[in-house]
C-alpha cells in the first residue's frame, strides 16, 4: 500500500490518557513538544498528539502501528489501511477456521453474522485478527461476541476429523464442505445472503460445494480475509473453539497437548505414545499429518 510518509488524523482528546498509557506500554519514550500534548518515539516510529487533537505518525513502522494498534484501539475504523472495508457497513457473514495446522486438537470452522452498521461496534470491542491476540484475550472476546451476535461454530474433534478426512482424502475439500455447512446454517438462520471467506484454496472449490447445496450466496473469497472485521470476529470464535477443544482433550486424557506441529509437538507425541500406546493417537491428533510418522518412529 502506497501512502504519504506522515499519517495525519484527528482524535478525541478524551483518549489522550489511554493513548499515552498504551504508547508507554509499547516502549515509546514520551517528551514535550511545541503546541503538543506530547511527542512519542521509539525505534522506527514517532508520533505527536497536538493540543488541537491532531495526531501525526511517521517512520518505517507506521503501517503496522496504524493497522494493528491505532485503528482498532483509537480510531475505531479501518479507513486508512483498508478503505474498502472501512466503508462497508453492510450486513454480512464472515467465515474462518482454526486448528488446520495443529497436529493435536480439533479443526474448528466459525461463521459470524454482523448486521448493517455493526462493524464499528466490533472495532470498539477490540475485534481483530485472532493471530494478533493472546489466547486468553481470544477466549474472553469470544464470550462477548457469542453473547451479542448470531454465529455458528463447527468443531471437528480428532476422531470426527480423521473419519471425515478418510472420506474426502483432501484437506481443502473437507474445509470447503465445512465452510459451506456453517454458511448454510447461519444464512438460513439470519436470512443473510452475503458472505466473505478467508480464502484457503481455489475459489471454484467452495463455489462447487455451494452449488451442491443449492445455496445462492454473494460470496467473496480473499486472502488475508481477517482484515475484514466480520471475518476477524469469525477467526476469534474459531480460535477460541480450538483452544477450548485442545484443553478439553488434554484434561480428558490427562496429557499435555501443545499447539502447532513443531519439534515440541513431536516430543510430546512420543511421550504420549510411550504412556498410552498408538491406539490413543486418532483421539488426539490429525493422523494424516506427517508428524504422525515422526511420532511413531520413536
Amino acid at each position: 500500500m502506497s501512502s504519504p510518509a506522515c499519517f495525519t488524523t484527528t482524535i478525541d482528546l478524551s483518549l489522550k490518557e489511554k493513548l499515552k498509557d498504551d504508547l508507554l506500554g509499547q516502549g515509546f519514550i514520551l517528551s514535550d513538544a511545541p503546541y503538543a500534548c506530547f511527542s512519542a518515539k521509539k525505534q522506527g516510529i514517532s508520533c505527536n498528539l497536538y493540543l488541537s487533537g491532531k495526531l501525526t505518525v511517521q517512520g518505517k513502522g507506521k503501517e503496522e502501528f496504524i493497522r494493528y494498534y491505532l485503528e482498532p484501539e483509537i480510531l475505531n475504523n479501518l479507513s486508512y489501511s483498508h478503505p474498502e472495508v472501512g466503508m462497508d457497513m453492510s450486513a454480512r457473514i464472515g467465515l474462518d477456521e482454526a486448528g488446520k495446522g495443529d497436529f493435536f486438537g480439533p479443526l474448528c470452522i466459525a461463521g459470524f453474522y454482523a448486521k448493517e452498521g455493526d462493524v464499528n461496534d466490533l472495532l470498539k470491542l477490540g475485534v481483530r485478527d485472532s493471530k494478533r491476540m493472546t489466547d486468553s484475550a481470544v477466549i474472553a472476546l469470544s464470550g462477548k461476541l457469542k453473547a451479542k451476535y448470531a454465529y455458528k461454530v463447527l468443531r471437528l474433534l480428532p476422531e470426527t476429523y480423521n473419519r471425515l478426512y478418510s472420506k474426502f482424502h483432501n484437506l481443502n475439500r473437507m474445509l470447503a464442505w465445512a465452510h459451506t455447512t456453517v454458511l448454510e446454517e447461519l444464512s438460513t438462520k439470519t436470512e443473510c445472503k452475503k458472505a466473505i471467506l478467508d480464502q484457503f484454496a481455489d475459489e471454484k472449490l467452495v463455489l462447487s460445494f455451494l452449488e451442491q447445496k443449492k445455496l445462492t450466496i454473494d460470496l467473496t473469497q480473499r486472502h488475508r480475509g481477517e482484515e475484514d472485521p466480520v471475518v476477524a470476529a469469525a477467526s476469534i470464535l474459531a480460535r477460541a473453539a480450538f483452544l477450548e477443544g485442545l484443553a478439553e482433550l488434554g484434561e480428558r486424557f490427562q496429557v499435555e497437548l501443545p499447539k502447532g506441529a513443531s519439534s515440541l509437538v513431536i516430543t510430546a507425541g512420543k511421550k504420549i505414545l510411550a504412556k498410552h500406546g498408538p491406539d490413543i493417537l486418532p483421539s488426539l491428533c490429525k493422523t494424516h499429518f506427517k508428524t504422525t510418522q515422526e511420532v511413531l518412529n520413536a
